[in-house]
């Protein structure tokens, strides 16, 4: 890694360096995360206090009805966390028989939500404040209001324009008939008493008391499906990680219901290809890239399931090794293919980080899915859902069939290098089908070209559609522009200020000799925080 004050891309930051640090997509929450570090807390008080305060100032991608996963580094072992929820027990596929797709939108798109217990198993498991006090920041900015920050605003604006008419949404989201505008000051006073009652019950609110009760009304009234037994026999698991190996580092990620397979699967294919030998930028490397992210997904959006009904392909069988360089194998170095799925058993959101002086470290991502979620938001609570059930397949013969009491595929993921035995690096890239390919482009910028996070941060991104698709930010030269092209990729230039597409990375990576460099993406309105 190499910390110059130089850059090879435009950027008006450079990595934050010290001994404790936050670093998230909204400067209030960074830093309600880090004042809990100062106050005697750690990484996971700083974590859960920094995505508890998100669901107050960025309600365009995460909420107090959102999911959540976490790889948490508690100074000897890496432990990872699912605290997505399962589908409501009257969900099958007959439900919604007559579909092409699952909803997008309303009750029938909610499952259950996860941050909540997410909240409670690593305050419990690890924290050293009060799970009350984690609450104090988010209260205060839900109750006296915070200003809106610009990108969000801009996100709200689309929410608004997409949702006004879901249940609850303007009465909780569009006062005075329109989303706040960048710097108007936001009051939330609803969710304020709903953060208090978590606070108070350590979560038994949400799932079986007043805010249960208050949810399973308005889906009644709605006419959804989800029940009190649905909320009440939610449960977070610790599931450990599952990781690839590339050079002396290896890249964990949470096992399925999540696309973190992706990331691995990839990376996995890239270890049989030349890209060591290739420099960052070199079109080259990125074509392999490109191609190695096609096969990755092409084998996810199969076989990815909740890992309990993975029966047929089970994660191993796509990370075999002999069956990753059967896969890298297809790749052509000088021209792009449309590649469909393998057959692995023969051979979309917030994110954080946060670190401490003691060595913990936190890798934390919690989401809605689609912006705003399903657009439900239930009256007085200030409560709005997500929408993971849209994460289902209704192809009978899919691993992924909608089934009842099932994880839904899951596109958020948390990342975490490894060293040969101590940490390196704790990030994430939100974005929907970004995240998989966002995170091996972290991965080999910090650890291959060791290139710092911030500058990892700001090189510019390309990502995977659909064929031979590649969306790339118009900030890629147009000598690499044109030589991808010229090997048949077919190129569709977005902006990266305005496009969204392209998500937002935020790394924390562990020094040498002590502390660490924080890198935030300015794609976002975030910042990398420390002392």
């Amino acid at each position: 890694m190499q910390l110059s004050a130089s850059h090879h891309y435009p950027s008006r930051r450079s990595a934050v360096l010290a001994r404790n640090m936050v670093t998230t997509s909204q400067p209030l929450a960074a830093q309600a995360g880090l004042g809990m570090i100062a106050r005697g807390g750690n990484a996971a008080d700083a974590a859960i206090a920094t995505a508890i305060t998100l669901t107050v100032v960025e309600p365009t991608g995460n909420g107090v009805g959102s999911d959540a996963f976490a790889i948490l580094w508690d100074g000897k072992e890496l432990h990872g966390l699912n605290a997505s929820g399962r589908a409501p027990a009257a969900w099958s596929r007959e439900k919604f028989a007559g579909r092409d797709a699952m909803p997008m939108l309303g009750w029938d798109s909610v499952t259950v939500p996860g941050a909540v217990s997410a909240w409670v198993e690593i305050s419990e498991r690890f924290g050293a404040l009060p799970f009350e006090t984690l609450f104090e920041p988010a209260v205060r900015y839900a109750e006296n209001g915070f200003p809106v920050s610009p990108k969000i605003a801009q996100l709200w604006a689309r929410g608004g324009a997409l949702l006004g008419d879901q249940p609850g949404f303007a009465e909780t989201f569009l006062p005075d008939g329109r989303a706040p505008a960048a710097g108007e000051i936001f009051k939330n006073p609803a969710l304020a008493r709903t953060l208090r009652l978590i606070a108070e019950t350590k979560g038994r609110a949400f799932y079986t008391g007043e805010l249960a009760d208050a949810m399973i009304a308005f889906s009644d009234t709605c006419g959804g499906t989800m029940t009190m037994e649905d909320l009440a026999t939610h449960r977070a698991d610790w599931c450990g990680t599952i990781s690839q190996d590339f050079g002396d580092v290896s890249l964990h990620e949470i096992p399925p219901n999540g696309q973190g397979i992706a990331a691995l699967i990839g990376l996995g294919i890239l270890k049989h290809t030349a890209i060591a030998d290739m420099d960052a930028d070199d079109p080259r490397a990125m074509h392999l890239q490109i191609e190695a992210m096609k096969l990755a997904l092409a084998d996810t959006e199969t076989y990815v399931a909740d890992i309990a009904h993975m029966s047929e392909v089970r994660p191993g069988d796509m990370l075999n090794d002999a069956y990753l360089a059967q896969r890298a194998a297809l790749i052509d170095p000088d021209h792009a293919k449309d590649f469909g799925a393998g057959a692995p058993k023969r051979g979309g959101t917030v994110y954080l980080s946060a670190a401490d002086a003691s060595g913990m470290m936190v890798s934390y991502i919690q989401s809605n899915y689609a912006g705003f979620g399903s657009g439900v938001a239930v009256p007085g609570t200030g409560i709005h859902l997500q929408n993971r059930g849209a994460g289902f397949s209704l192809d009978p013969q899919s691993q992924n069939v909608v089934g009842p009491g099932k994880r839904p595929f899951h596109t958020i993921i948390p990342g975490f290098v490894m060293g040969t035995h101590d940490p390196i690096l704790s990030f994430g890239v939100m974005g929907g089908p970004m995240q998989a390919q966002g995170h091996v482009q972290m991965l080999l910028r910090t650890q291959l070209w060791k290139q710092d996070p911030q500058m990892a941060a700001d090189a510019p991104r390309w990502r995977v559609t659909q064929g031979l698709g590649v969306a790339c930010e118009t900030t890629l030269p147009p000598q690499t522009l044109e030589a991808l092209a010229g090997m048949g990729h077919v190129l569709a230039m977005e902006e990266p200020d305005t496009a969204f597409g392209f998500g937002g990375a935020q790394l924390i990576q562990r020094l040498p000799g002590g502390g660490y460099a924080g890198g935030s993406d300015p794609r976002k309105d975030g910042a990398a925080v420390g002392f």
